[in-house]
């Protein structure tokens, strides 16, 4: 049947997404393993250079990564996500100045 048919369970939508709004959470995980991925290779790429920066990155990784496993229900996610996020970005600049200083 067509959209046009009169019956509102036959109406077939345009995007997907409006066809399933589940995937926004698949691609919301995606993202997150994608940007633990992304810290993984950095850590990786720092390490070769300097060790203490390198694992300081490594170490961040589980942490992204669980960030995008957390519930969507859970009290206080929004809070968790951008706490953890100023933490890393504050870890970042300090590891940035206090090594690259010397």
């Amino acid at each position: 049947m067509t959209a046009g048919s009169g019956n509102a369970g036959d109406h077939v939508p345009d995007d997907i997404e409006d066809l399933d709004p589940g995937l926004a959470r698949q691609r919301t995980s995606l993202a997150w393993t994608r940007t633990a991925l992304s810290f993984a290779a950095v850590g990786g790429v720092v390490l070769k250079k300097d060790v203490v920066p390198g694992l300081v990155i490594l170490c961040i990784v589980p942490v992204v990564w669980q960030l995008g496993r957390l519930p969507r229900h859970l009290p206080g996610r929004l809070k968790l996500v951008t706490a953890t996020i100023v933490t890393v970005s504050l870890v970042a600049l300090v590891v940035a100045l206090t090594h690259f200083r010397s």
